[in-house]
């Protein structure tokens, strides 16, 4: 889950994708998930970031936030979050997955290449929840968006969410 990202402010919150190489679906372990959660509850409480959206599927996830330092929290996020869920996968001798990983880490990078969009107007960052949180929907894994587990739509219907997010924007 790296590239160069570039980030030019942090007064306005951005939506940003991370993609797993190679597409594999690492995130339907749900100590994945796990892993995810705990590292955006550590920059919300230990660095200030304000998350306001996210979807998690099996293979890539969506996420909107307002960070003090936006190429250090993001950048800190996706290398931390790739190094322990590879330690996980280690741990549990999870050979054939961590040999797909291995694989498709060599390629050019060419079907990930996400960039962080700023949303410097309140439509935009409406229209970019709304995208992540239809995801699951567009997908055909569940009929609602507040439906899927992994999902801020959970948060914005009031329902028991993944992580608590900021909803007063």
């Amino acid at each position: 889950m790296r590239d160069r990202w570039k980030f030019y402010e942090n007064k306005y919150p951005y939506f940003m994708t991370c993609t797993v190489v190679g597409w594999l679906p690492v995130f339907t372990r749900t100590t994945a998930v796990k892993v995810i959660a705990d590292s955006w509850k550590y920059l919300q409480e230990k660095r200030g970031v304000a998350i306001l959206g996210y979807v998690i599927l099996e293979n890539h996830l969506h996420w909107i936030a307002q960070m003090p330092d936006p190429p250090t929290d993001a950048g800190d996020f996706k290398s931390f979050t790739a190094r322990k869920i590879i330690d996980l996968l280690l741990a549990k001798g999870e050979a054939g997955l961590l040999g797909q990983l291995e694989f498709h880490k060599d390629c050019r990078r060419t079907d990930r290449q996400y960039h962080p969009e700023i949303l410097q107007t309140e439509n935009v960052l409406r229209q970019k929840l709304q995208y992540t949180h239809n995801n699951p929907v567009r997908r055909g894994y569940v009929a609602e968006p507040e439906h899927w587990l992994y999902s801020s739509a959970r948060n914005y219907a009031k329902l028991p969410a993944l992580i608590d997010i900021d909803t007063r924007w």
